[in-house]
């Protein structure tokens, strides 16, 4: 018994080292109206290293080019109702908070032209954020995307901490009370 409560301290004690886990342990707290659909993870998971196209040049990255940082992945398409709702929404919680601790990063999924992205950013006055694509839907599929929009929250380390199924509030206060806890949290780490 006694080394079952030593292992229970020992691993207590590790996870509240471990600044990006401990901060979205923290964040729990925050989730208020649309955010409750946030589930924060027990811990980290890891992310998937497939490919993705990037906007207009055709190249291709994965999501280990924004390791260092928060980020705050959405899995969108034109087609999809509630993303052209939350879409401005995300591009102004980038406006406000993006920078070298924290970035919105966009990636359409699925059957969506590049013509078609452009017009959808225009139409919804989209400026500050990418159009990202992952037109094979690999990394939706390795990632457990089904369904959109979804959205990934992703910790400095490069792994997944929370996730948001369906479209959510992004200008409330809530959702900037989340984004600025994590900044903090990387600024203070």
């Amino acid at each position: 018994m006694k080394k079952i409560m030593l292992a229970l301290v020992y691993t207590a004690l590790a996870l509240g080292a471990n600044p990006s886990f401990a901060q979205s342990a923290d964040i729990k707290t925050l989730r208020d109206g649309d955010m409750k659909k946030l589930v924060v993870h027990g811990s980290p998971v890891a992310t998937s290293s497939v490919a993705f196209q990037l906007e207009d040049d055709g190249g291709e990255t994965t999501l280990e080019a924004w390791q260092g940082k928060y980020v705050l992945i959405n899995f969108w398409a034109t087609w999809c109702a509630p993303c052209r709702k939350e879409m401005p929404q995300l591009n102004a919680l980038q406006k406000e908070f993006g920078g070298d601790d924290f970035e919105v990063l966009t990636i359409a999924t699925g059957r969506n032209t590049p013509d078609g992205i452009k017009r959808f950013f225009a139409d919804a006055g989209v400026d500050s954020l990418p159009r990202h694509q992952d037109p094979k839907q690999a990394l939706a599929s390795q990632m457990g995307i089904f369904g959109l929009p979804i959205t990934v929250v992703m910790d400095p380390e490069g792994r997944e901490i929370a996730r948001l199924r369906g479209d959510a509030d992004w200008s409330s206060d809530s959702a900037k009370a989340i984004v600025q806890a994590l900044i903090a949290g990387k600024t203070d780490s």
